[in-house]
């Protein structure tokens, strides 16, 4: 660990502190001024002057950094990712005014204006958001401009893996990487002999393509751990199946149980619950919206306003509905544009100027439109909010084994694929990136999913 990325994760603690105080100062004031007591009128300052309500504040915000802490928002490693750490600030400040709300209650403190306590959790997530992302931005741009805290790295490997990892780390110099050396094969020998005759001190070496004998790369894992050398590596299929695993005993004697997903039990109880909850708030706030593009499409083109297209979710058949952006009958035609499919890398089918679109359909799949009739398959319990892409029959019939792990559960509105590249990944980085919301599933997850989506729907125009 740099010395920089050190005091920057130390730098957090006083800054997140000092947000914490702003936001609720920043609330008591507005509280206070004309703006709001003329609407309001101030009855609580007689028993809860600044100065006093100063002091409570610095304690809240104590406690606050605590709450920060035991979230897992100063652990000091690779930055986390905007969004993620977003959800993980809103969950800690949330967490800290609910306890200020219970404290209240149970000590009967006669405080009441639940306008302030409103305002300070919404000002200190903003706060706090700010500060963090400036604290992000400074050490970013000395990392990309003057080095400061860079780490230098070998690779190892030639296939499409290594070659995304060298393009990822070329072209965000930000990140805080520079690439030494890459070596195309795993000679151990020539690895030592260049790491040991080095002038720079290599800080990591990445193992990036998973095809190689386990003997060499234990061998690889002793050398780093010799020379104080970080390593990483991309795991093999057993190895990611590992993720996830259960240990019981049988008897006294040990079972470890490799679970498909720990989308299992209450997990899955708590996706239902959420699937159920927000397919029923997008159908009734987007009502006004589907009567407004009901009316377009049927002055645009003849035919339904629907389409129903067959789909596979968990080995059933059913009926996916999306608003009709085709001609009638579009899907009849699909034998006769076979040869001019731009998908030449799986069993998918994709034509970026699709003859069959209408006018207003091409604006419909522009923004992800023709999509939000799906909530009613999300409400019926065919599809959830977030999954894999929904999978064509005639497409599963030519999935080769290892596709059919996307299969395991329910598809989705969106999923970590459509928010990766969508319809430009190719079928293959699809599947993998499919496999590992599969077995990575967390409830936390989903909700970033579902937040890149909004952003991703004004940047990405792949599916049109």
């Amino acid at each position: 660990m740099k010395k920089s990325e050190l005091i920057f994760s130390s730098l957090l603690v006083p800054v997140d502190f000092l947000m914490f105080v702003a936001a609720g100062i920043t609330a008591y004031f507005l509280r206070v001024s004309s703006l709001v007591a003329n609407w309001r009128p101030v009855l609580f300052t007689l028993n809860l002057p600044f100065q006093r309500y100063f002091i409570l504040l610095l304690g809240v915000s104590f406690f606050g950094i605590l709450v920060f802490a035991v979230s897992g928002l100063y652990s000091i490693g690779p930055q986390k990712r905007l969004f993620k750490e977003f959800f993980q600030i809103v969950v800690a400040v949330s967490a800290t005014i609910l306890a200020v709300i219970l404290y209240i209650f149970f000590s009967r403190e006669l405080f009441e204006s639940r306008f302030i306590i409103l305002v300070a959790w919404i000002f200190a997530i903003i706060f706090i958001s700010l500060g963090r992302f400036l604290v992000k931005k400074i050490q970013r741009y000395l990392v990309g401009r003057y080095n400061v805290g860079i780490h230098y790295v070998i690779v190892i490997g030639k296939d499409k893996l290594s070659r995304k990892i060298i393009k990822e780390i070329s072209h965000h110099p930000d990140l805080g990487y520079r690439i030494i050396k890459r070596f195309q094969k795993l000679n151990i020998n020539k690895i030592k002999k260049f790491i040991n005759r080095s002038k720079l001190l290599i800080d990591e070496l990445i193992l990036a393509s998973p095809y190689y004998e386990r003997s060499d790369v234990l061998e690889v894992l002793d050398f780093c751990e010799e020379q104080r050398i970080g390593f990483k590596f991309i795991p093999n299929l057993f190895q990611a199946h590992t993720t996830n695993i259960e240990l019981n005993t049988f008897d006294g004697v040990p079972l470890i149980e490799i679970k498909r997903t720990p989308l299992d039990g209450w997990g899955k109880i708590i996706k239902r619950g959420v699937d159920v909850l927000g397919s029923l708030i997008g159908l009734i706030s987007l009502s006004p919206i589907f009567l407004l593009i009901a009316l377009f499409i049927k002055l645009d083109s003849e035919g339904p306003v629907f389409e129903p297209l067959e789909r596979i979710s968990q080995k059933k058949v059913f009926n996916l509905y999306k608003f009709r952006s085709m001609i009638k009958n579009a899907r009849y035609m699909k034998k006769e544009l076979m040869t001019h499919n731009e998908r030449k890398d799986g069993p998918l089918f994709k034509i970026k100027s699709d003859p069959r679109i209408t006018k207003i359909g091409r604006f419909l799949r522009n923004y992800r439109i023709d999509e939000l009739p799906q909530l009613f398959n999300v409400l019926r319990g065919e599809i959830s909010l977030v999954g894999p892409r929904p999978h064509q029959p005639d497409e599963i019939e030519r999935y080769e084994k290892h596709h059919k792990k996307v299969l395991l559960i329910k598809p989705g509105i969106t999923g970590m694929a459509q928010i990766s590249g969508s319809s430009d990944l190719l079928f293959e980085e699809e599947v993998k990136i499919d496999t590992y919301y599969i077995e990575n599933w967390s409830l936390k997850k989903d909700i970033y999913i579902l937040l890149k989506t909004l952003i991703v729907l004004f940047k990405d125009r792949s599916a049109c």
